[in-house]
């Protein structure tokens, strides 16, 4: 009996340190950080866009977190300056990601701003990158007549030949997806996060 009283105070011990250095310490010290002076709440666009992105799973590929350069080389792939907890203020739930089966997504409103192409890219990956294996989102559109589109006044997918529906036809978004881009847009952290140095 004793030892199993040793053995269950040890473990509360255990359980209460790894508690305190790896959920209570860190909440102390970015708890009250602030908002990088450029960096702009979500519009409502924006979150219902963040919702889609989390409802598709793409937090499961996809990382939100560059890293510092003596860490990797995020800098030399393009994906910009290392992220700070500043950056994620308005992020609630945090989609830093763990996995990178695709590239990271901090700044790929700065790196393609295009929304033709976002949205070509949801449609059919393999359109835009020959080797992706990133799935398709055919659900997020809708495929209709052309005449259809054009007495309804949509915009159609401008697709790569051999990636479109079959003739007559066209490839609509739907409010997801464009919302969707809307929120991927918005992924912009090219601002500084550092006061400009002080000129002599």
């Amino acid at each position: 009996m004793e030892n199993e009283i040793k053995l269950a105070s040890g473990a509360m011990v255990a359980l209460g340190v790894a508690t305190a250095a790896l959920v209570v310490m860190p909440y102390l010290q970015v708890r009250d950080v602030p908002a990088p002076a450029k960096l702009k709440p979500y519009t409502e666009t924006q979150l219902r866009g963040r919702q889609v992105y989390v409802a598709n799973g793409c937090v499961y590929c996809h990382s939100q977190q560059p890293r510092d350069r003596g860490l990797g080389p995020d800098l030399q792939r393009g994906w910009g300056r290392a992220s700070v907890p500043g950056d994620y203020v308005y992020d609630k739930p945090h989609l830093l990601g763990s996995m990178r089966t695709g590239p990271d997504l901090f700044n790929i409103g700065a790196r393609q701003p295009s929304k033709d192409w976002h949205l070509g890219h949801l449609y059919q990956p393999r359109a835009y990158v020959k080797d992706s294996i990133m799935p398709s989102y055919p659900y997020l559109f809708t495929v209709k007549d052309a005449a259809e589109a054009e007495r309804e006044g949509e915009r159609p997918l401008a697709l790569p030949p051999g990636f479109g529906p079959p003739e007559g036809q066209v490839v609509v978004p739907r409010a997801e997806a464009l919302d969707l881009v809307k929120y991927l847009q918005a992924l912009d952290h090219t601002y500084p996060v550092l006061p400009a140095p002080v000129q002599p």
